[in-house]
């Protein structure tokens, strides 16, 4: 694409944005009298101007007829998860029956690493990167530890051969190394800190040639980028809400498993009463019947308020689409590249961790600036530019397609170049 650098090139591209009426449904967090730069939809979504209507909804049913709003009223709590089917199905490319919203990120990744970690004799080790995400190392730690596996010798800890991002070939030469020992890859969709989008497709079927599953960590790619979980035959997968489906704080997790192995009634899993068929669920009779698909993995009732803050956000997505969003995104964080990389002053003082093919990221830049890094980053959020700093000299910059314009593009660029050369 032909991109300018001016500023009447960023409102001709907000003026024919065919996106731009979706950020009115947004709150913009203010500064100074005006609309902030928010640039971390990454690590928080905006509220949603719908979830404080969807909030007073239930709570009004709560205050009116109690316990009752389970079974009565126009949408009764026991049948919310049907609400996020297609929606979620859409999304994250998968069937309904994949799909179930509940807990929190690292709750589901527990509760499926619970299912489809069962090593055996021979087949006992897990691949993920060197540096995950926290949480998913803790994860997969926890539960070598647990089935009597030492992490030290069978967690497979892979690293790019250089730099700081991988290449699917790699990827999928440790795989075809470790073979019949290989019992689980494990990986982000969207690597955090490097914004770097893996190959799920590839990646899942080099895992199945050696007989391994394969499950990712959609935390930064769930709406944001272009996914196709059920065909590409991942074997499970799970998200938080918060982050570009804009759910809120520790809003519900989402989780994928595919028909392969919810379609199996004795798959192995972690149960609870509010997976058991909602048919017989009430017998009390303690013989579990599992739902259908992902809901057989549900263990406890609705978080009803987190549930339809979720349902809020995801009403906007159903007022657009992912292709037309990530069109948008595409270009958006297209705009932003040029800007870095064709300014002189910008080139010289920030790289770009992030890959420069689309196709491997989402609308996350990682900046490694050069000079002063953490006083530039303090001089961005006194400026109203609302983004993340990660050490040790990182700014995460992540335009998003929903709320986030070219103009805020471009006045970033601007306000980036000024604090480098105040903090030269």
């Amino acid at each position: 694409m032909n991109f300018q650098n001016t500023l009447e090139y960023a409102i001709k591209m907000d003026r024919n944005d065919p996106l731009n009426h979706l950020r009115s449904e947004y709150h913009i967090p203010p500064h100074e009298g005006a609309d902030s730069i928010y640039f971390c939809g990454n690590s928080l979504g905006l509220q949603p101007k719908a979830t404080e209507s969807f909030l007073k909804k239930e709570l009004d049913i709560w205050k009116s007829i109690g316990v009752e709003g389970h079974f009565k009223g126009e949408n009764p709590w026991v049948n919310i998860q049907k609400k996020f089917k297609k929606p979620l199905a859409h999304i994250v490319g998968a069937k309904e029956s994949e799909v179930v919203a509940m807990n929190n990120l690292t709750t589901n990744l527990h509760l499926l690493l619970a299912s489809f970690y069962q090593p055996s004799e021979k087949r006992v080790k897990i691949l993920l990167e060197q540096g995950a995400f926290p949480s998913d190392h803790y994860v997969v730690e926890s539960h070598m530890k647990m089935k009597g596996v030492s992490p030290e010798d069978h967690m497979i800890l892979i690293k790019p051969q250089q730099g700081e991002l991988f290449t699917t070939e790699e990827i999928i030469e440790h795989i075809e190394g470790i073979g019949d020992e290989l019992a689980l890859v494990f990986l982000p969709g969207i690597q955090y800190y490097t914004g770097q989008f893996f190959d799920l497709k590839n990646i899942t079927r080099a895992a199945h040639s050696v007989g391994a599953l394969a499950g990712y960590d959609l935390a930064h790619a769930a709406g944001n980028v272009l996914l196709s979980l059920h065909e590409d035959q991942v074997d499970f997968a799970a998200w938080c809400s918060y982050k570009y489906m804009n759910s809120g704080p520790g809003g519900m997790s989402g989780a994928f498993i595919h028909e392969n192995h919810s379609n199996d009634p004795n798959f192995p899993k972690l149960t609870g009463w509010w997976g058991h068929h909602l048919d017989t669920r009430f017998d009390m009779d303690n013989h579990f019947h599992p739902s259908a698909g992902a809901d057989a993995w549900i263990l406890s009732n609705t978080n009803i308020l987190s549930a339809v803050a979720y349902l809020a956000s995801l009403s906007v997505f159903e007022k657009t689409n992912m292709s037309a969003l990530r069109s948008k995104s595409e270009k958006l964080t297209g705009f932003l590249e040029f800007l870095l990389i064709e300014d002189e002053l910008l080139k010289a003082n920030v790289n770009i961790i992030t890959p420069s093919n689309p196709d491997a990221r989402g609308c996350q830049l990682s900046l490694s600036l050069r000079v002063n890094a953490k006083a530039i980053f303090d001089g961005l959020i006194e400026s109203g530019v609302i983004l993340d700093w990660r050490e040790p000299n990182v700014i995460r910059v992540a335009p998003t397609p929903m709320y986030n314009t070219y103009e805020e593009v471009f006045r970033f660029s601007e306000i980036l170049k000024k604090l480098i050369v105040e903090n030269s």
